[in-house]
């Protein structure tokens, strides 16, 4: 569930807490995503409803719909209904339909990767000059990976 704030300032009030939270999930959503406020953290939380929002308030909202199911714009981010979108703790994005099918896979990998240079930053075999080699051996995979699309 997406909500554009259209308040001259957005946050006042939170659209959505326990309540909204609730029927968001009987409608089968996952979460919400704002410019707007939240309320209620700990009880959303609980149900395993995720939020990503402007700001937490204390009080509810003197809310009124004025368009639904059109385009919205949150935090510089333009969203489509239809999009995919995919929001941690640190942010919300959307996804190409068209990958989607390949997030798991590269996902996967990135996180081989990563975790092979945590694992060698924590290693006896640690040294300057094998992390230089390791940072260059991936700049290269990426550049060659990149010339190989196009």
């Amino acid at each position: 569930m997406v909500v554009q704030d259209a308040d001259h300032t957005p946050g006042l009030g939170a659209f959505v807490g326990e309540i909204h939270a609730a029927i968001g999930l009987a409608l089968n959503c996952v979460g919400y995503v704002s410019n707007g406020a939240v309320r209620d953290l700990p009880a959303v939380k609980s149900m395993g409803f995720h939020l990503f929002a402007g700001s937490v308030v204390a009080s509810h909202a003197y809310a009124h719909v004025v368009e639904f199911g059109g385009p919205v714009e949150v935090g510089g981010l333009k969203i489509l209904p239809g999009d995919l979108i995919h929001g941690d703790l640190h942010g919300v994005h959307t996804i190409p339909l068209s990958i989607a099918s390949e997030i798991p896979k590269v996902a996967s990998q990135i996180r081989r990767e990563e975790q092979g240079m945590v694992m060698f930053c924590r290693s006896a075999d640690f040294s300057l000059r094998g992390l230089s080699e390791r940072l260059q051996q991936a700049s290269s995979d990426v550049v060659n990976k990149a010339e190989q699309e196009h």
